[in-house]
Order: C-alpha cells, then structure tokens, then sequence
C-alpha cells in the first residue's frame, strides 16, 4: 500500500504525546497530536487520518465521548485507547460505544504498542479493501439489475411485435406458412390452417411428416422452391383451388428457409 499513514495522538499531558512522537521517529508514518478530543476533532476534519490512539481520562471530552464522535464522523479509523487506569466499566464503555480496537495500559510496552500500532494498519487497509470490494460488488449488482430490466423490456417489446406480426399474418386473406431448409414448419397463419384444416399443432413439424391437408405435390412443390429459388403453380387443398406461390427466405442472420404463400382462386380478382 502507498497510502501514507497518518496517525492522531490525543492526550493532555504533553509527555505523553511526546513520547509517542518518539516511539514512532524512525516509522514511516506522519504522527499528528492533540491535547484535547476537541482539538482531535478539528485535525479529523482536515486530515486523512487512518488511526487513533487517544488517552481515556481527559478533561472536557473524554476519551469514550471522542472516540464514538470520530466513529460516527470517521467510521473507517482505528482507534486505540491509551489509559493508566484498571477501571473495567471504562473498558467495556470503551469498547462498545467508541467501538475500540485495543485497550492499551499506561506506562505501555514500546515493543507491544508498536506490534499494535502495525495490526491496526493492517486491519485498516483489510477493511478498505473490504469496502472496496463491497462498493464494487454492489455496482456490478446495479449494473446486472439494470441489465436485467433492459433485456426484461426488450423481451416484452420482441414479445409484442411477434404478436402484433402475428396478428398481421392471421387478418391476411392468404394462407402463409414458413419452412426452414430442414422442413421444419416455423410460421403459419390462421388463414392457411383454416384451408388445410389443419392445428396449431403443425408449428414444429416436419412438413413431410404431415399428411392431413397437405397433398403430396406441394411438398414436391417445396423442393422444386428449393431449386428454383421462386416458383408459382395452381393447386388444389382441400378441395380449395387456388395459386400456391413460394420464395426463398435468405438473410445474413442465418434466417433461411421457405415461404409459401396460397391464394384462393375465388379470392383473385
């Protein structure tokens, strides 16, 4: 990590400030001081500070009234309470309302507050780490929930304009069905189910396997499409004369296939 790591010392007793300026000569860190949570506060408002080490004991604010302030106000700061007083309340008090990391006593071990003091950074930049992870993760949660109701909407409007398509294909007076190059049936209005008598059902089928309807010559008919690209040809369905026109279907988005088009003779004008 490159983040320079700034640490505030609070306390009113000038030594003890001194002496943790000291500890930390010869570390790489900017240590700031203050010898009041009032004046610590004002530093936290215009420096990036990383962690805290405040005495408990102070006049004015106390120790646990500082550091609940710098939590609410500076959630992602460490902070460690410094105090020469083996009051157990105090420590509990400490802990929950200021939420503390480490409870240090007075005159403190150099070699253990130092050990400390590294934790803490440590456990500062997990947690960074943590949040950004976090942050991260909900952006790209935003992002899927965004997407999703992108391609919901698009669903919905594909939905739509095939039902509109269809209900154009059924008000036509002709009868339409389309075949791909496997003589799968894909498309079939209700005009040419009403002529061939046929279902729904047809959707799905191989043509050749149909044999209500459907008279051997159109399916030749098909084959005949497939060789000549467009043809037309009286016939007769059902008992229906009529023209049976088709035409290969060939676009670039894999979309082939066959589209027959039968119009009744008694529909021609």
């Amino acid at each position: 990590m490159n983040e320079e790591i700034k640490i505030l010392c609070v306390d009113d007793e000038q030594n003890v400030l001194n002496a943790l300026k000291r500890l930390f000569l010869d570390e790489e860190y900017t240590i700031l001081t203050a010898a009041s949570g009032e004046d610590g506060l004002k530093i936290l408002k215009r420096e990036g500070v990383q962690i805290i080490i405040s005495d408990y004991r102070m006049p004015g604010m106390n120790g646990v009234d500082f550091l609940k302030e710098a939590r609410k106000k500076w959630p992602d700061t460490v902070r460690i309470v410094l105090s020469g007083y083996a009051d157990t309340a105090a420590i509990v008090s400490a802990i929950n309302e200021g939420q503390i990391y480490k409870f240090v006593p007075k005159p403190w071990n150099d070699e253990e507050l130092k050990v400390t003091i590294s934790n803490a950074i440590e456990r500062y930049h997990l947690f960074k780490k943590n949040k950004e992870l976090t942050e991260e993760l909900q952006r790209k949660n935003d992002e899927l929930t965004r997407l999703n109701k992108e391609l919901k909407s698009h669903l919905e409007f594909r939905s739509k304009a095939l039902s509109i398509q269809q209900n154009i294909l059924d008000a036509m007076p002709v009868g339409i069905i389309g075949i791909d190059f496997n003589n799968t049936i894909v498309l079939c209005n209700s005009t040419w189910i009403n002529i061939t008598n046929t279902n729904w059902q047809l959707l799905g089928q191989n043509i050749r396997a149909v044999s209500d309807g459907l008279p051997e010559d159109i399916k030749d008919f098909i084959e005949e499409v497939k060789n000549k690209d467009k043809t037309i040809k009286k016939v007769k369905i059902n008992g229906i004369y009529g023209r049976l026109s088709g035409t290969i279907m060939d676009y670039s988005d894999d979309q082939k296939g066959i589209i027959l088009v039968f119009s009744r003779e008694d529909d021609i004008l």
